[in-house]
């Protein structure tokens, strides 16, 4: 079987997790500290970043946007209605863009300094960064949240799904880095309702429920994490 490298709390990896349980594709999940920087992985990705995705055959598939690419190659085309990369080049390419948005830029202005402060701290060596989480580290994440948020709202007010008319790898991606901010409580949902009405229906997908049972350890949801109805 397939061997997903993946953690909790990566945005990526549960992208690629989603993406996994809509296109009906099994995998096995191993996870991988990546601060730990073991030889093994290392082997399997120079780089250092997950997720990775070791296929049958042995080769080593790095990266969220390789893997997705993979899997629409792969079985996308069986998909039909359910294929998650539209057929027409101009909606894949929208839905490339919007994928990047939320997995590269949301990912480095938000998303990263606040799992890093909030999260990954707590289990790094004190050799290796450990401490207490930095505040201008959180301020400056949590007011880029607002701007973020905006964009999303407008997107999910203006189309029936972020990249047209067609669940796609863009509210797969855009709900996975989602999903870890709302697991730490850092999105106040009432200031973004026309979000939180389509993050609810992505949520409610039975493919999403798996990231839903995520728990970090030493460190528990809050209330409405799980809730599908908030």
């Amino acid at each position: 079987m397939p061997v997903l490298y993946h953690h909790t709390i990566s945005a990526a990896s549960r992208f690629v997790r989603v993406c996994f349980n809509e296109m009906d594709f099994a995998a096995e999940l191993a996870e991988e500290q990546p601060w730990e920087k073991r030889p093994e992985f290392l082997k399997l990705n120079p780089a250092g970043t997950l997720p990775v995705l070791v296929t049958d055959n042995g080769h080593a598939l790095c990266g969220p946007h390789i893997i997705s690419e993979w899997l629409d190659e792969s079985l996308g085309v069986f998909k039909r209605d359910r294929r998650l990369l539209a057929e027409d080049p101009f909606r894949r390419a929208e839905i490339r863009r919007l994928v990047e948005w939320f997995l590269i830029k949301f990912e480095q202005d938000v998303v990263r300094p606040l799992v890093h402060e909030r999260v990954i701290k707590l289990h790094l060596p004190t050799s290796n960064g450990a401490g207490s989480p930095d505040p201008k580290m959180l301020r400056t994440g949590r007011a880029n949240i607002r701007q973020h948020m905006k964009y999303l709202s407008w997107l999910a007010g203006s189309r029936t799904w972020l990249a047209g008319d067609r669940l796609s790898y863009a509210d797969l991606a855009a709900a996975s880095a989602l999903s870890v901010l709302d697991y730490l409580g850092e999105i106040d949902w009432t200031d973004y309702p026309q979000a939180k009405d389509w993050y609810q229906r992505v949520k409610s997908r039975p493919s999403f429920r798996p990231l839903l049972a995520d728990r970090i350890r030493n460190m528990a949801p809050v209330a409405h994490y799980a809730d599908l109805d908030f």
